[in-house]
C-alpha cells in the first residue's frame, strides 16, 4: 500500500496494512540522523518510514531562523536563541499605538510557495502531502502582541482582539487556499489553547473569539476542494472543546499528548468521527525509556488506537535534542511493522 493511500484510508476510517506515520525533528535532532544516514529532509523521513510530507507556511516558520544570536523575522517579532530554542524578545505589537501602522507580510508571494510546488510534483503521488499552517490565530496575535497583554486584552478590548485575529487569520487563510489549490491533502491548522491539566484560556473565551473564525476557515477550505482534510493541532488538555471542532469540521487532532489527555478515551469518545495523531509520548517514553520500552509502548498504541483507521502514529511534538537516536528507531522500526 502507498504511503498516500494508507494515510487517506486511515483518515477516512478504513482499515489499512498498518497505521500510517509521521514524526518530525528539531534541528539538533535532525543534524544527528543527517549526519547518521546521509540524508535531510524530507527524504530522511521518507526513509525512516513517514507516511506524510509537511510543508509550513505562516508565522510558524518563523522559529529556529538562526544558529544562535537575534534575528528579526518578516513579521517584525525579534526573536534570540536561547540554548537549543528561539524565543521571542520583542513584539512588533508591544505598544498599544502600533496596529494602525502595522503591515503584515503579503501572503500572495509566489516564493513562499516555492517548496511546496516542488514537494507536490516530486512526491505528491506517492506520499500525503500535508501544507501547514499553524498558529494560525491566537498564537500568531500573541507573537505579535505579547502573551501577558494580549490575554488582557482578550477581557479588556474586545475590538482589538477582532481586529488583530482578522488580520493574522486572513493571511492563513489565503496561504490556506493556495495550498489546497496546489494540491495538497490536508490543511493543517491550530493554536495551543492547552495547558497540561487543562486549557490555556476559558472554553467561553475560545468560543467567542476562535471557534467562529476556524468554523469560517474549515467550511471555506472544504468549499474549495470538499475531499480536504483538516487537522487542528493543540498541545495540552483541550478536551472541552473537542466535540465543537468536530461539530465545525474538524476530521484529525494532533497530537494527543497522553500525559494531558488518555488517547484510549479519546478514540472511545470521537473515533468514528475523529481521526488522532500523535499519541507516543514525547515528554517521557521517547526521552527516557529503553527501546525495548519504546517498542511495547508502540505496539501498544497501534493495537488500542488503530482498528478501523483513524489514526497517524507518531511522536506528540517535533523529536527533541534529549532522545536517543536509538529510541526514535526503535519507534520506527516497531510502527512499520504490518
Amino acid at each position: 500500500m502507498k504511503s498516500k493511500e494508507r494515510v487517506l484510508r486511515a483518515v477516512g476510517h478504513q482499515e489499512t496494512d498498518r497505521p500510517p506515520i509521521f514524526a518530525d525533528f528539531t534541528p539538533e535532532t535532525a543534524a544527528k540522523l543527517e549526519k547518521r544516514f546521509g540524508l535531510k529532509e524530507p527524504e530522511l523521513g521518507i526513509y525512516l518510514g513517514n507516511d506524510m510530507i509537511v510543508i509550513p507556511v505562516g508565522i510558524s516558520t518563523s522559529f529556529e531562523q538562526a544558529q544562535k544570536g537575534t534575528y528579526v523575522c518578516e513579521w517584525g517579532i525579534k526573536w534570540q536563541k536561547v540554548g537549543l530554542y528561539t524565543e521571542m524578545i520583542e513584539h512588533p505589537l508591544g505598544d498599544d499605538r502600533a496596529f494602525n501602522s502595522y503591515k503584515p507580510p503579503n501572503p500572495f508571494r509566489s516564493s513562499i510557495y516555492e517548496e511546496a510546488g516542488r514537494i507536490i510534483k516530486k512526491y505528491g503521488d506517492d506520499y500525503a502531502i500535508v501544507g501547514a499552517i499553524p498558529c494560525t490565530i491566537f498564537e500568531a496575535s500573541w507573537y505579535l502582541r505579547g502573551l501577558d497583554k494580549f490575554m488582557v486584552d482578550l477581557l479588556t478590548d474586545k475590538v482589538f482582539v477582532n481586529d488583530l485575529m482578522d488580520t493574522v487569520m486572513h493571511y492563513h487563510f489565503v496561504a490556506g487556499k493556495r495550498l489546497i489549490g496546489m494540491g495538497v491533502d490536508i490543511i493543517w491548522t491550530g493554536d495551543d489553547v492547552g495547558m497540561q491539566t487543562g486549557m490555556l484560556i476559558s472554553p467561553d473565551l475560545w468560543r467567542e473569539f476562535l471557534k467562529p473564525r476556524y468554523r469560517y476557515l474549515f467550511h471555506e477550505f472544504k468549499g474549495m476542494n470538499p475531499d480536504i482534510k483538516i487537522a487542528y493541532h493543540s498541545d495540552g488538555n483541550i478536551e472541552p472543546i473537542i466535540p465543537e471542532l468536530i461539530e465545525i469540521g474538524l476530521d484529525i487532532l494532533n497530537p494527543i499528548q497522553p500525559k494531558c489527555m488518555d488517547p484510549v478515551a479519546i478514540k472511545e469518545r470521537y473515533g468514528e468521527r475523529l481521526t488522532l495523531w500523535g499519541t507516543l509520548d514525547e515528554q517521557e517514553i521517547l526521552p527516557f525509556w529503553r527501546p525495548e520500552g519504546v517498542r511495547e509502548e508502540t505496539k501498544r498504541l497501534k493495537k488500542a488506537l488503530g482498528r478501523g483507521g483513524g489514526l497517524i502514529l507518531g511522536p506528540t511534538h517535533h523529536v527533541q535534542d534529549d532522545t536517543p537516536i536509538e529510541n526514535l528507531l526503535a519507534f520506527y522500526e516497531e510502527a512499520v511493522r504490518g
